[in-house]
């Protein structure tokens, strides 16, 4: 509630300053809200991207509050010039809450530049890493078990690190004295995205074993910095993973078959090479210009008949933060 009322308010000052031609929301809750509540007060459409936990039936801890919200968040739905998904997962749960929904599906994309596959040879111990909210559904549990397995029966030395915070940290740590693992897991806490190509080349795997995804931008730095991956058949990774190509893909909780995975990538280094080209490969098709492009086509789509329905005022220009609007009113 907290961040829909600052939301609100600072979109409510910056249009008293500016009129805007379009509101782009990112997420259905809270920010779906706040561009519904434009459109209706200010005459200002918007386009909606869904990105999971806000679609009815994602997550499992937020089960409770699903029904409360439904009816806010279908008629948030409805009124937007355009919605769109990330996944084809997605676009079928999302059809289970508002049956024949226009969807547009664009997926998440990468900043192909910024991460990229630099692999510097050392004698460090082979290095796994997970960046994730540390959540019961992105599964960190299940990892830190197989680790406990992993390393309980192989000589080579290993490490594990988990990057990102969240309300199960106290419990993995917690989890790694009791596997007598914690000398080799490291919690990174949160890391600010321009250190985190440093974090990817640290790394020999990524792993994501998560209960549900809706399509992971994390993964999609670990590809596009030539990692190997494993992940759970769920969601947007299930659809950008194919197994024994670019990575391999276990059941969910299956810590018995993400041992198995882990074990196969460990001593191939020539399987892993070629597993992270063809993901670096894979990754350049989500660069950000060419999805950019798709939005603001969008963008525009959405906003020529609200435009072609006031007096225009100024010619438009775009924002220092990409978003469309007209000049500065005097």
């Amino acid at each position: 509630m907290r961040y829909s009322w600052r939301g609100l308010r600072m979109a409510q000052r910056l249009l008293r300053a500016h009129r805007y031609d379009v509101s782009f929301a990112f997420a259905g809750v809270p920010a779906g809200a706040i561009s519904y509540l434009l459109r209706l007060t200010h005459g200002v459409p918007y386009v909606l991207s869904l990105q999971g936990p806000d679609v009815p039936g994602f997550e499992a801890r937020y089960a409770y509050l699903y029904p409360v919200l439904k009816p806010l968040i279908k008629r948030i739905w409805r009124h937007a010039g355009a919605v769109t998904a990330i996944s084809a997962e997605q676009e079928a749960l999302a059809h289970r809450t508002l049956p024949g929904l226009p969807l547009v599906t664009i997926p998440n994309g990468v900043d192909t530049t910024l991460f990229t596959p630099i692999h510097l040879e050392s004698k460090r111990p082979f290095t796994i890493v997970c960046v994730a909210r540390l959540i019961e559904r992105k599964g960190q549990h299940h990892l830190l078990e197989a680790f406990a397995q992993l390393r309980a029966t192989c000589e080579q030395p290993l490490r594990l690190l988990f990057v990102g915070t969240g309300d199960a940290e106290t419990a993995l740590r917690e989890s790694a004295d009791r596997l007598q693992v914690a000398d080799s897991v490291t919690f990174k806490g949160f890391v600010a995205r321009d250190r985190m190509p440093a974090v990817y080349r640290e790394a020999d795997v990524f792993v994501l074993p998560s209960e549900q995804e809706g399509m992971s931008i994390a993964l999609l730095e670990a590809m596009a910095s030539g990692l190997p991956v494993i992940v759970t058949d769920t969601g947007g990774t299930a659809e950008l993973v194919t197994k024994g190509e670019n990575g391999e893909v276990v059941p969910w909780a299956d810590v018995p078959a993400l041992v198995r995975a882990l074990r196969e990538l460990l001593p191939a280094d020539d399987l892993r090479r070629r597993m992270g080209a063809e993901n670096r490969r894979r990754a350049l098709r989500f660069g950000w210009p060419a999805l950019a492009t798709r939005y603001l086509e969008l963008c525009a789509r959405v906003m020529a008949p609200a435009t072609a329905a006031r007096p225009a005022a100024g010619r438009s220009t775009a924002d220092a933060g990409g978003g469309w609007q007209r000049e500065p009113r005097a």
